[in-house]
């Protein structure tokens, strides 16, 4: 088991936080920054709240690099709802939009961009099992498209990209809900960037968008209020009660990136702890990572066992060891590790042992 009796987990969302978060939110239930007020009890129209959700917005702006004239947002419905606002917000009636389709949540997008314009997928890995990303090169953005769309990580499949996609001079929409803050990204290069918070960033119920002035031009019309931008950026994300604990939690876990070297320590630590596993996975033929070279994630590692009937006693094993969350999504089967920033490199390093001596044991 981990320190204080706490599970080693790798489950894909909601995800682990770092344990020195835990704590500043169980300091904070009874009394909220000395304010009187427990963290689920303040107002969010209070000083106190407003405090909070500044300083969220703010570290993000440091960490990410946001350029100045982008409008952060802190909403409610997570990426599942963005699918659908992104493109309410950006294509008018039988416009179009182009998507690289690299997982099923890509799918989703493109689905409900298309209750709204012309959406089609530009590129599409689903035949090959989703194993891999697009290189540039690999397809052809319309010249008439608004947007070219596309899903930073993929959770359920671990592959990831590694670059920034050619989007034809188009602006660029991307779904980073599982490696913003985990990796690399030029904020300055998209227009439009969503992620649900539940895996890098904090607990679930937050979303966070960043937008740029380029994509609020495209915004036009009489949208359904709480489906439009203009919305939430003229009430600063409060037009409605924001989740005002999940918030909290947000700047909280952005404050220990800030402690912890930033973004560029978040690179590191993760790179250091999805190279651990991959070491494993190719040192034999007893194991078969499901993405391709060049497009695995550092987020989240997705393998099969060769004998696929040991993975049903490698997951009990692994559970008896204190180890949680790695039984691959329904979709996929297998073993699936998430390592997102709250996971530390002590829990990862339990694993690399245990799968060598299981390998060991069952090779």
């Amino acid at each position: 088991m981990a320190s204080q009796g706490r599970i080693h987990n790798f489950g894909a969302g909601p995800a682990v936080l770092p344990l020195e978060v835990v704590e500043e939110v169980s300091e904070a239930l009874p009394n909220l920054n000395n304010s009187g007020f427990g963290l689920m009890e303040v107002s969010h129209r209070s000083d106190t709240f407003q405090e909070v959700i500044d300083s969220a917005k703010s570290r993000l702006g440091r960490i990410l690099q946001i350029p100045e004239g982008y409008d952060v947002l802190l909403l409610q419905g997570g990426a599942s709802t963005q699918f659908y606002m992104s493109a309410l917000n950006l294509l008018q009636a039988g416009s179009k939009a182009d998507f690289l389709v690299s997982g099923i949540w890509s799918e989703k997008a493109l689905g409900e961009a298309n209750r709204v314009g012309d959406a089609i997928a530009a590129w599409d890995d689903s035949e090959n099992g989703f194993r891999s990303v697009p290189r540039n090169g690999d397809y052809e953005v319309r010249k008439d498209a608004a947007y070219l769309h596309y899903t930073s990580n993929n959770t359920l499949f671990g592959t990831q990209f590694h670059h920034l996609p050619d989007s034809g001079g188009k602006p660029r929409v991307v779904d980073a809900s599982s490696d913003i803050c985990g990796v690399g990204m030029e904020v300055s290069e998209h227009d439009l960037i969503y992620a649900g918070a539940q895996k890098n960033l904090g607990p679930s119920g937050v979303t966070v968008v960043i937008i740029s002035p380029r994509a609020m031009e495209m915004v036009d019309g009489d949208l359904p209020t709480m489906l439009d931008y203009r919305t939430h950026i003229s009430k600063g994300s409060m037009f409605n009660t924001p989740n005002t604990t999940g918030i909290f939690v947000l700047d909280r876990v952005l404050a220990w990136v800030e402690r912890n070297g930033g973004i560029q320590g978040a690179i590191e630590r993760n790179k250091e702890k999805s190279g651990l596993i991959y070491g494993i996975l190719d040192g034999s033929d007893f194991w078969s990572p499901h993405a391709l070279e060049g497009s695995r994630s550092v987020m989240n590692v997705t393998w099969r066992i060769s004998n696929e009937e040991l993975e049903g006693k490698f997951l009990q094993e692994a559970g008896e060891a204190g180890m949680g969350g790695l039984k691959g999504h329904r979709s996929v089967g297998g073993i699936r590790a998430s390592m997102y920033n709250g996971c530390p490199l002590e829990s990862v390093e339990e694993l690399a042992s245990f799968m060598v001596d299981f390998e060991n044991r069952h090779g």
